[in-house]
């Protein structure tokens, strides 16, 4: 029986084993047939697809950034170009194949021909994201090229690495553009210009997201001045240079190349020989009043800061600018130090890059009044109208007084603008004051000096094409109101605590006594804060920039322009893109007649008025120039001296914080300008010496020829004249 069964189980086996192996081959010979189908399918059917897919694997993007586009003056000078610089470079890919040792020695040599720490180095190196990198420092490019890690080699040190190539491997040093300021007629223009910086990963990922393909990691973008306001202009589009790698990373070819398109050109109406002059009697001047006893504090003028505005008065463009401190543009290539950018923030170097035509706030002191003067015959006043110029005017329990306690008795608005008279127009302010807001805490009191100040620009931005305008201040009623809720707590603070309390030991009684005053009714708008608006005092802060548009449409007839710079955008071909118009934006409405008699008045200043001792022989007759001076007081500083002028073509106005009078500090840079701009020699007006041919800004561009050259409108006329 257990050999029956025995031999029962063992047949079953077999036949299980057979019907195994069967199944066994079967599935075999399935997924054979399965891998054979489908590697048909990707060899056959799809092979041209994933060819493509694992070349386009091999190949990166090399970005080749594109030549910037220049910034010239109305001439065609460049004001801003390129150059080349030697580069010096690192093969990233080939430093991570070295060992450690091999790496840091090698950039440890670089280093010291390039004299740049090894551990700046170390942090270029390091991709921006990732874990070590620092903004600003890090590379924000593509992982394929070279890093560059020094820039504006000078020969031997180029040559050092290039002549020993086998000391420096993944060393690349080569010839790149970078920016340049040609200077002409020694310019500096830096709070004009603008300068460059590398493009932050944040720009980047905005860039990306816009579709924007200008721009790239290693992008340099402007951040300031021209270079920031027509940036998207200026840089150009980039090409690229695809290269194939192989598996460890390494370039082993080219596969093609799209070229970079350079930028275009940015024409503007600054002329170079007027900035030269403008930028050369700004400094001189302040240098002088550095040099001058301020009689009132019995020490020299600190002079700490100025600004000179040349407009065309018809249009509004910008012919100069001027602002000190400045700095040099140049120290932004390559890559700015920390103590170079921290010299530049300073406070006691002045804050260099602050431009104090268009960001710099100051009282206008006189100069305001010819607008007080148009607010004034608009409501309810008349050229007729006498008023006491009194040696000093007796507001509340205080005398506001003249300068130098001068007095000229029962004048007209005319003398009293020629003779700069404090007191004329202290009764016009206190009488709109008494008649429209003695209500101290009524903000919606009418105050027609106010809308005066507002019809011509005051208090908001004027629209120049340069970045970061300041709008200044008007300090009316409601100014007055927001100032106080906005610090009652901090003035109120001061005064709940006894005057010897710890922290009141170091305010002096001036600030204590005021810190009790405002908190009980700094709110309240009193006849003080009138009549001191009316003369240009107080609160109310204006900028040179503003100050000149102003003074440009009084010389105009009433429109307002928007301040240009940029005049068109010129392809690198020569093809005129788009050309930049001066834009209105507003008019000063006044009645029949006003504009003239302001502007015989303003004659008078300088003719016989607080300005003509500094235009002794100066051809009025020929060249009639309209100004007027002021001398702004500021708590706990010496005084801001003002010129402002115009004439039928042009509107000049300086500025030098903390530098005295009107006319004794501007006054010589003043006219040493106007000498400029009309070829004045002595008496003689000489048109040919003139610093802009023809005197006037030119109506042409510049013509852009083929071999790269720039004709000035003047030439292309004489030789259409000529025949040529």
């Amino acid at each position: 029986m257990r050999g029956l069964a025995t031999s029962g189980g063992a047949g079953g086996d077999g036949s299980t084993g057979r019907l195994r192996i069967l199944v066994i081959q079967a599935l075999v010979f399935s997924l054979f047939a399965t891998l054979l189908v489908r590697l048909y399918y990707l060899q056959v059917v799809a092979g041209d697809e994933y060819h493509g897919r694992a070349a386009a694997q091999s190949v990166r993007e090399i970005v080749l950034q594109p030549s910037r586009g220049l910034i010239v003056d109305d001439q065609g000078r460049p004001l801003v170009a390129n150059r080349l610089s030697w580069v010096v470079s690192l093969d990233r890919t080939l430093l991570g194949k070295f060992s450690e040792r091999k790496r840091d020695k090698l950039v440890d040599r670089v280093a010291d021909v390039v004299d740049v720490r090894p551990a700046r180095i170390d942090k270029r190196l390091v991709s921006c994201g990732d874990e070590g990198s620092q903004a600003g420092v890090c590379w924000n490019g593509s992982p394929y090229q070279p890093v560059p890690i020094a820039f504006d080699l000078d020969q031997a040190q180029a040559q050092r690495i290039r002549e020993e190539p086998e000391d420096y491997p993944g060393v690349i040093v080569e010839q790149q553009s970078v920016r340049d300021y040609p200077e002409p007629f020694g310019i500096n223009a830096a709070h004009l210009l603008g300068y460059l910086s590398p493009i932050t990963s944040d720009e980047l990922d905005q860039a990306e997201s816009d579709g924007d393909r200008s721009v790239n990691g290693a992008s340099t973008v402007g951040r300031a001045g021209l270079e920031q306001q027509y940036d998207a202009w200026l840089r150009g589009m980039p090409g690229y240079r695809e290269v194939a790698v192989d598996s460890m990373g390494r370039v082993i070819g080219d596969e093609g190349e799209v070229e970079a398109q350079a930028g275009d050109t940015l024409v503007t109406s600054l002329d170079a020989k007027v900035q030269a002059t403008v930028e050369k009697q700004l400094a001189e001047t302040i240098a002088t009043a550095r040099q001058t006893r301020d009689t009132v504090t019995g020490r020299n003028y600190v002079a700490d800061a100025g600004a000179v505005v040349v407009l065309e008065a018809d249009t509004g463009r910008v012919v100069a600018m001027a602002s000190q401190p400045t700095y040099d543009p140049s120290v932004w290539v390559g890559g700015i130090s920390k103590n170079e950018l921290a010299e530049l923030y300073s406070e006691e170097a002045g804050l260099p890059l602050l431009g104090r035509a268009t960001q710099g706030q100051f009282a206008p002191g006189s100069t305001w009044k010819p607008f007080m003067t148009a607010g004034a015959l608009t409501n309810g006043y008349d050229t007729d109208t006498r008023l006491d110029c009194s040696s000093s005017v007796q507001v509340g329990n205080r005398a506001f007084k003249n300068y130098e306690s001068g007095a000229y008795g029962y004048i007209g608005f005319d003398k009293a603008l020629e003779v700069s008279c404090n007191t004329f127009f202290y009764r016009i302010g206190l009488d709109y004051w008494q008649r429209f807001g003695s209500d101290v805490a009524d903000v919606d009191a009418r105050d027609p000096l106010v809308e005066e100040a507002q019809e011509f620009g005051f208090g908001s931005e004027t629209g120049i094409d340069l970045p970061g305008e300041a709008s200044g201040r008007i300090a009316d009623r409601q100014w007055k109101r927001d100032y106080f809720e906005s610090q009652k707590d901090y003035y109120c603070g001061i005064a709940d605590k006894p005057r010897d309390a710890p922290s009141n030991r170091d305010l002096s009684d001036f600030v204590y006594t005021f810190a009790g005053e405002f908190c009980v009714e700094g709110f309240a708008y009193r006849a003080g804060d009138a009549v001191n608006f009316a003369i240009g005092q107080g609160d109310t802060i204006v900028t040179p920039l503003q100050l000149a548009r102003g003074y440009a449409a009084i010389a105009n007839g009433g429109t307002l322009y928007e301040p240009r710079i940029g005049t068109a955008i010129v392809a690198a071909d020569g093809t005129v893109i788009r050309r930049i118009k001066p834009q209105v934006s507003g008019t000063v409405d006044l009645p029949p007649g006003i504009d003239g008699y302001i502007d015989e008045a303003l004659k008078g200043v300088s003719r016989q008025g607080t300005m003509s001792w500094r235009l002794g022989g100066f051809p009025l007759d020929e060249v009639p120039i309209r100004s007027k001076t002021g001398s702004a007081e500021v708590y706990g500083k010496q005084s801001t001296s003002w010129v402002a002028s115009y004439s039928d073509d042009y509107v000049v106005v300086m500025m030098v914080s903390q530098g005295g009078t009107g006319s004794g500090t501007s006054g010589p840079a003043v006219r040493a300008i106007w000498e400029a701009l009309y070829g004045i020699e002595g008496e003689d007006v000489l048109p040919a010496k003139a610093a802009i041919p023809g005197t006037t800004l030119p109506d042409r561009l510049p013509v852009f020829q083929r071999n790269g050259s720039i004709l000035p409108p003047a030439l292309r006329e004489r030789e259409k004249e000529s025949g040529s």
